[in-house]
């Protein structure tokens, strides 16, 4: 191992060592471990909230002007954009996730520091129509030491999504990035370092769940903990945050559900379904995974599903291939845990996998890619075990509903395609879970989209397109399983600052003094 594969921790400006276990750090591909990341102990922890804590207190950044913290923002764009080449190529490898993903998702983490910077230049203070001679208004003012907890599959995209409005609104952040991939957010330190990002306002921790995270979401300092990851996970964090009455924001599970209508056009909607569904290697909290059809074009559509995933699927390779259009999973155990679960299905009889279904091995056809060292499993599609009988009623269709491929969120490229007869059982299969995060529609009947989307109960409802994700759109669950709270936009802002209400009496003085509420007598007196 050389001393160039050696990450350690980012606090007060520089890279420190961390006194917690060595983490290993693996390539999903090819199972080699490449790169070793130091780790924060629990003393780690306590010395970092506590210097995060006294450079807030100081001013450094908190009392910043606004405009002075939106320069910060901007040149934080321009050097990550100059930074590109370095961390692509990283992102790829801890992640597994094709090349051309990553050459289209990282460019785009510019847009969130300009965004609030320029929320930042032009936001306008309340003034409100408070009653009697006095002018009240109200500013935002930051919260402290915030926590930000966030997962493997979208390392820089998730960390930059919650580091944005956190420092724009004049924050401390300590980010704990996933033990799996966390190289790219600790080279976002030296960014943000030379940005003009004072020492000390952004440290970076590598750790694992039950250590580093457990101390840093605990640290009675900490006035904001914000995480990404499973719903399990989330509600012990947020039992542990709730606790010490910070705030709290969790971007959860998901398991979304597409409705493709009639009046679809079917090129476009398999098109959208398997970006939906396929993207990351399906490793997406709003991954396209329940896929309802209409029953009059269900047939049409699955045969060209299929045929795109056959394509996908003899395109994949190397990630580090422009060409290659699908990655492997994460790690061994979420290449078990998504095999496991169609297998269920399958097995059961509830299931039939009509292209992929099984771990990949052997060599890829695009580019001789060795698939046995690596996590690779393929784009599957899942139908149920079932027919129509001649009048054109489902027999046994519903059987899938009770796999946990149907309820829980899998975090692979594995979809279940099902039929529905008309658009009142479509939103009731639509609708049929405990999450609540992203939803589709694909119709051309406007009036259709509409009506069927005020009853999808979720967070973000697409029509006609899949994932599509802006600074400026509220990103957040509708289900408690899928979270509390809400990432992006002008509220992701407002939940890293608190509001400071301002209040002059602007009476003249012979005014004030006749308000004396103790005086002699029994006058009327004002309250409030």
């Amino acid at each position: 191992m050389t001393s160039e594969s050696i990450y350690k921790m980012w606090v007060a400006g520089e890279m420190v060592d961390g006194r917690g276990d060595t983490i290993p750090i693996e390539d999903p591909a090819t199972g080699e471990i490449f790169a070793q990341c130091h780790s924060a102990s629990f003393e780690d922890v306590s010395d970092t909230v506590q210097a995060a804590y006294d450079v807030f207190q100081s001013g450094v950044w908190s009392h910043k002007s606004r405009h002075e913290r939106a320069d910060v923002l901007e040149k934080a764009a321009e050097l990550l954009t100059k930074s590109l080449p370095e961390l692509i190529p990283i992102e790829v490898r801890q992640t597994g996730r094709a090349i051309r993903e990553m050459n289209a998702q990282v460019p785009s983490l510019v847009r969130w520091f300009k965004y609030y910077a320029a929320l930042l230049r032009t936001e306008e203070r309340s003034v409100l129509p408070t009653s009697g001679k006095l002018h009240n208004w109200i500013d935002r003012k930051p919260l402290g030491v915030v926590v930000q907890i966030t997962p493997f599959n979208h390392p820089l995209l998730i960390a930059v999504k919650k580091l944005a409005p956190a420092l724009a609104a004049g924050n401390s952040v300590i980010l704990k990035p996933s033990e799996l991939t966390p190289i790219t957010s600790l080279l976002l330190g030296r960014i943000l370092k030379e940005a003009g990002l004072p020492n000390g306002v952004f440290s970076v921790l590598p750790g694992y769940g039950p250590i580093t995270g457990k101390a840093l979401v605990s640290h009675p300092l900490v006035r904001k903990v914000d995480v990404t990851g499973g719903t399990e996970a989330g509600r012990r964090i947020g039992e542990i945050v709730g606790g010490n009455l910070a705030k709290y924001t969790a971007e959860l599970g998901g398991k979304a559900p597409v409705i493709v209508f009639e009046k679809a056009d079917i090129t476009a909607a398999v098109n959208g379904v398997a970006f939906g569904a396929f993207v990351a290697s399906g490793q997406t909290c709003v991954a396209a995974t329940r896929i309802l059809v209409d029953n009059n074009i269900f047939e049409n559509f699955k045969a060209s599903l299929v045929e795109k995933a056959a394509s996908i699927m003899k395109r994949m390779g190397d990630p580090k291939n422009p060409e290659s259009m699908m990655g492997p999973l994460i790690s061994s155990t979420q290449l078990a845990n998504v095999s496991k679960l169609v297998d269920e299905a399958v097995s059961g009889g509830r299931a039939n996998a009509v292209i992929g279904g099984e771990i990949m091995q052997g060599k890829s056809p695009l580019d001789g890619f060795n698939y046995d060292s690596g996590y690779f499993y393929p784009p599957t599609i899942l139908v149920p075990s079932s027919t129509r009988d001649t009048q054109g009623s489902v027999t046994g269709n519903t059987a899938i509903l009770s796999t946990q491929i149907w309820m829980k969120e899998a975090f692979g490229p594995v979809i279940v395609v099902m039929s529905f007869d008309d658009e009142q059982e479509a939103i009731r299969l639509a609708n049929d879970s405990n999450f609540g995060l992203g939803a589709a529609i694909w119709t051309e009947d406007l009036s259709q989209a509409f009506r069927v989307s005020e009853q999808i109960d979720s967070g973000i409802v697409w029509i006609n397109t899949h994932h599509r994700n802006d600074p400026s759109s509220p990103w957040g669950g509708a289900k408690s399983p899928s979270g509390v709270g809400s990432e992006n936009g002008i509220d992701a802002y407002y939940a890293y600052s608190k509001t400071k209400s301002t209040i002059v009496n602007y009476a003249s003085r012979e005014e004030m003094r006749a308000d004396d509420w103790f005086r002699e007598g029994n006058g009327d007196v004002r309250y409030g």
